[in-house]
């Protein structure tokens, strides 16, 4: 299958993909013929510059304004995606994040796991209950969530986050059970360390001294992955975690 016609026909929507890891991973689709709609909070220069990329390089992209842990502007999200592109969404890429506070269990209060809980679990489910009806009328559509390695390695001082994570695991199994007979995959790709804009300056040295392939992850490893499990390649694949890492870890 040629790699630039895999996803031709499908729409996907990647939440956080103004910058980062959602930049590529929402490139990664529309170069495989994806029609990508690009989610951002806030930033719209980068939200556009994302848009820029992908249509230089030859792909269908445009930017929407939401934000997802919000019920109405995820409903509203989803009618204008598909207002736009005339069709409804195959493919949600729940990548999106916010703040991640490295605290004490003493430091942290309820609010602070709240805060984690908002990008990871309620957004996820806000978004699947907007595009659910539309997949199961087509008996087909890919759920992606990006977790994280950390659900294993249990980093100290910063459960809220991995406590988090944590719950997308779960989620993940549940929901891939639920909606198998409709045709619907659910799937979880668990990065490593994958230094992105935000990391700017930061040594990769220690953490890739210990990855059996030798080096910290680039966003196209896990942009690629992405695909992969968008793609009909992947066609017998739901309930899974697979982590993107190096080896760092094994399996969730």
């Amino acid at each position: 299958m040629n790699s630039s016609t895999r996803l031709e026909g499908k729409i996907a929507l990647v939440t956080g993909a103004s910058r980062g890891l959602g930049r590529h991973i929402a490139a990664a689709l529309a170069a495989a013929g994806a029609d990508v709609a690009v989610n951002y909070a806030n930033n719209v220069q980068d939200a556009e510059e994302t848009v820029r990329l992908i249509t230089t390089a030859g792909g269908s992209a445009i930017a929407f304004r939401a934000d997802i842990t919000n019920e109405a502007e995820v409903a509203d999200l989803n009618g204008r995606v598909e207002q736009h592109f005339g069709r409804s969404i195959d493919i949600l890429v729940n990548n999106a994040t916010g703040p991640q506070p490295m605290l004490s269990i003493e430091e942290s209060s309820w609010q602070t796991y709240m805060d984690q809980l908002e990008f990871f679990v309620k957004a996820p489910l806000l978004l699947a209950k907007a595009v659910l009806p539309s997949m199961k009328l087509k008996g087909e559509g890919s759920i992606i969530h990006i977790g994280s390695e950390v659900v294993q390695i249990g980093n100290a001082n910063f459960s809220s986050y991995v406590t988090a994570k944590s719950a997308m695991v779960g989620m993940t199994r549940s929901w891939a059970s639920e909606l198998g007979p409709h045709g619907i995959r659910v799937n979880l790709i668990a990065p490593g360390w994958i230094p992105v804009e935000r990391h700017e300056g930061v040594s990769t040295e220690g953490y890739s001294a210990g990855v059996p392939l030798g080096r910290v992850g680039e966003p196209a490893d896990i942009a690629n992955a992405v695909v992969f499990l968008a793609s009909s390649e992947s066609a017998f694949i739901t309930g899974q975690c697979l982590s993107v890492n190096g080896g760092n870890t094994f399996g969730i």
